[in-house]
This record gives structure tokens, sequence and C-alpha cells, in this order.
């Protein structure tokens, strides 16, 4: 499994009613990770609603792994004080 990091400005702006919009394509850390069924169908049937959604093919669902990662971490509230505390301290 790759990672990219977060979308750009532009592609936020651009972003359809789901959370994410296009992928962006960078150097990847290499970062192996064991789902739940479950959550790998849940993933597949993402990736092919985001396909219809913004006319980009996603041929590997696991490539949207990261988005969604740095998505979910970019909102949470509580990560983001503590990220801020660690920082103010020296510490991030």
């Amino acid at each position: 499994m790759t990672w990219c990091s977060n979308l750009t400005g532009d592609e936020e702006a651009k972003m359809s009613k789901l959370k994410l919009g296009t992928i962006a394509d960078n150097k990847p850390v290499k970062l192996t990770v064991e789902l739940p069924a479950a959550v790998h169908r849940d993933l597949v049937a993402y990736a092919k609603a985001l396909a219809r959604e913004t006319g980009q093919p996603i041929a590997d669902p696991s490539k949207l792994v990261a988005p969604i990662l740095a998505r979910f971490m970019a909102t949470d509230r509580a990560f983001a004080k503590a990220r801020r505390k660690n920082q103010v301290e020296g510490e991030g």
C-alpha cells in the first residue's frame, strides 16, 4: 500500500459530495496494513463511487487509504489540539 499527501486547495475546491476528490501523485512511503474484509469491501465500494463522481478511474482502491486517513486526521479536533499543543511545547 502506498501513501500520498493531502489534496491541494484547488482539488478540495472541486470536491464532489464525497469527502475525497482527485488523488495527488506524490512520492510514496511504503506501509503494509491488514484490513478487515468488511473494511476492504467498503473501500472498494468507495473507490467505485468516487470514480463515478470524479470521472477519474481508481485502478487500485488502496491508493485511497492515505487521502482518507489524511482527511480524517485533518478533521479530528482533538488531534489538531494535541498537535498544536505539542508544537507550542517544541515537541512537534
